[in-house]
């Protein structure tokens, strides 16, 4: 099997909705056994998830983790490497967005979203690189954006800043860490029909997020799935060679102009 996972214990946070979710069901797919992060405040079911995971023949760890908390986190990949044996590759994609003017921006507002955005992959990593680093092998990716790295998001300059800050971060492992076998990427989803691109108030909302679709050379908004599929390739061994990237999957909106 291409991208085969088998024998591999994937990390994912945010697991419980959206691209986090269909990343698990992929992975299990694939082979992999997984440790499942998700916030229950959040108010989606971690529980159906886990169901699909082990409908496919796979076992998965799963625990309430708040990113923002370096003990969940630390807790929950040490539990993960004691009931699965390892902990191979992490997809942090756990992220929110609000929308606020810059103006009234304080540092409240601020630090909620870059801590949860950026400071909650680094901790997702921190808490894994040891046990890569002592197999030799290790997948680092993270959930960035469109926003901040190739395009702008009016309202949302906190969040861009996050995103757009976690590609600095891969380029400095992806170069830190290939001696032990470990690689680092990112990828920058585009319009994705998730719950947090549904939401009307700090996001796009359902009614705009069909207007993009016109927008997208390719015709439709992208799905969670589409994201999964990436996030798939960059954590097997084929993908070796691939690191330090911020891979762009939007149906070439960026690229469009419009």
């Amino acid at each position: 099997m291409s991208f085969d996972l088998a024998g591999r214990v994937a990390l994912i946070t945010g697991a419980a909705s959206g691209i986090g979710a269909a990343t698990a069901r992929v992975f299990a797919a694939a082979g992999a056994d997984l440790a499942l992060a998700w916030y229950p405040a959040d108010g989606h079911d971690v529980e159906p998830v886990r169901q699909a995971v082990e409908r496919a023949g796979r076992r998965a760890v799963v625990a309430a983790v708040d990113v923002r908390s370096t003990t969940e986190v630390e807790d929950h990949v040490a539990e993960a490497v004691r009931q699965l044996g390892s902990i191979d590759i992490v997809v942090a994609n756990a992220g929110i967005a609000r929308k606020v003017a810059l103006e009234n921006l304080d540092d409240e507002a601020w630090n909620a979203v870059v801590d949860v955005d950026l400071h909650g992959v680094w901790r997702c990593f921190r808490a894994a690189l040891p046990h890569m680093r002592r197999a030799r092998f290790g997948r680092l990716i993270a959930t960035s954006s469109v926003a901040g790295t190739v395009s702008a998001w009016p309202e949302h300059s906190h969040y861009a800043a996050a995103k757009g800050g976690l590609v600095g971060l891969i380029k400095s492992l992806a170069v830190e860490f290939a001696p032990y076998g470990i690689t680092a990427n990112a990828v920058a989803p585009g319009v994705i029909r998730t719950p947090q691109a549904l939401d009307p108030v700090n996001s796009l909302g359902p009614v705009a997020i069909e207007a993009v679709a016109a927008k997208v050379p390719a015709g439709r908004i992208g799905e969670p799935e589409d994201v999964a599929h990436v996030f798939h390739f960059l954590a097997s061994a084929e993908a070796s060679y691939v690191n330090g990237q911020l891979l762009v999957v939007d149906g070439a909106r960026s690229l469009a102009g419009l």
